[in-house]
């Protein structure tokens, strides 16, 4: 589906609406560009953008498919830039990730948005509100772009971070909860941010030399070094919460197995103690005619006497010793 199609010329938009369909000289100039939009295009959908643009094949059949790394790619007239949209549901503590694409050369930006993150009605209207830096051309949208991505990567981070706090506090609190389940989770979705950031860094890199690429503009170079070093904050932050969650996951078995340990000491201590009345009624029980009071009238208090402190003994060495 197209979202928005317009033409820009100096930083401001064309008033009249650019209707892709029908064949159109892409521009020349640098500070004349269109800027086509679309939302999970069918290949039927794509065919009249990829016809007016050139677009290479390969680039296509990704952009339609979707599922792909973040990546950048140039051809010989343009290039091809994958991004990986993410925001976090609180609800359910998962990342909702999302794909965009762009398509970039000289006179003419595509984007393809696949998933609901990161809308780019905001981007666009910001650039239209920023008519000098909208007069850069194509590269002035790809910074807008890929800045609004990277900065969308900043809730998610505040979002996983809490829960993270949370399930720390769980780990070490008296409630005796074991939360290794929701630590599993919460390393999934760290990992999903991993590789939906790691692989970004090298493209950005390459973004901050513009000047190698003649259909972008040379002053735009130095706007992607700012988003360059937000993403290897990020690639840090998320870095950390990784190694965080597997200190946590140990701590927790660690926890569990202390836990057990102590059961199993508490276990042991009731049945050392419950053995001495067991074994006591267990001989005397196979040798009826030899019962303490058959001989002596006192010789059952002294029985039960005898169970009742040998009991308290081990109870009170056990109390001592920290397995009761």
């Amino acid at each position: 589906m197209i979202v928005d199609a317009a033409l820009y010329r100096n930083g401001v938009r064309d008033p009249e609406p650019f209707d892709v369909s029908r064949r159109f000289h892409t521009p020349r100039e640098r500070t004349t560009f269109l800027w086509v939009g679309l939302f999970e295009p069918t290949e039927a959908e794509f065919e009249a953008v990829r016809d007016e643009f050139n677009l290479h094949p390969l680039a296509v059949e990704d952009a339609i498919k979707a599922h792909q790394r973040p990546k950048l790619e140039f051809f010989e007239d343009s290039a091809f830039m994958v991004l990986r949209t993410a925001r976090y549901l609180d609800e359910s503590e998962t990342v909702e990730f999302g794909e965009l694409q762009l398509f970039i050369g000289q006179g003419f930006v595509v984007t393809v948005r696949h998933g609901a993150a990161a809308p780019l009605n905001d981007v666009r209207h910001g650039l239209e509100a920023d008519p000098d830096k909208l007069a850069c051309g194509p590269a002035a949208v790809l910074h807008a772009v890929v800045d609004h991505v990277v900065d969308g990567y900043v809730p998610v981070l505040a979002g996983l971070e809490d829960d993270i706090g949370e399930v720390e506090e769980e780990v070490f609190s008296p409630s005796g909860h074991n939360p290794v389940e929701r630590i599993y989770y919460l390393k999934r979705e760290v990992l999903g941010m991993i590789r939906a950031t790691s692989s970004l860094q090298e493209p950005l890199e390459r973004l901050t030399r513009l000047h190698e690429v003649d259909y972008l503009h040379d002053d735009i170079g130095h706007y992607f070094r700012d988003v360059l070093d937000h993403i290897v904050r990020v690639l840090e932050q998320v870095n950390g919460f990784n190694e965080m969650l597997t200190s946590i996951l140990e701590a927790n078995l660690t926890r569990v197995s202390i836990r057990q340990n102590e059961d199993m000491k508490k276990m042991a201590a009731w049945a050392a103690i419950g053995i001495v009345p067991t074994a006591l009624a267990g001989v005397y029980g196979m040798n009826f005619r030899h019962m303490p009071e058959l001989q002596w009238r006192y010789g059952y208090p002294l029985a039960l006497a005898t169970i009742v402190v040998v009991c308290y003994l081990l109870y009170r060495n056990f109390k001592r010793v920290g397995w009761l």
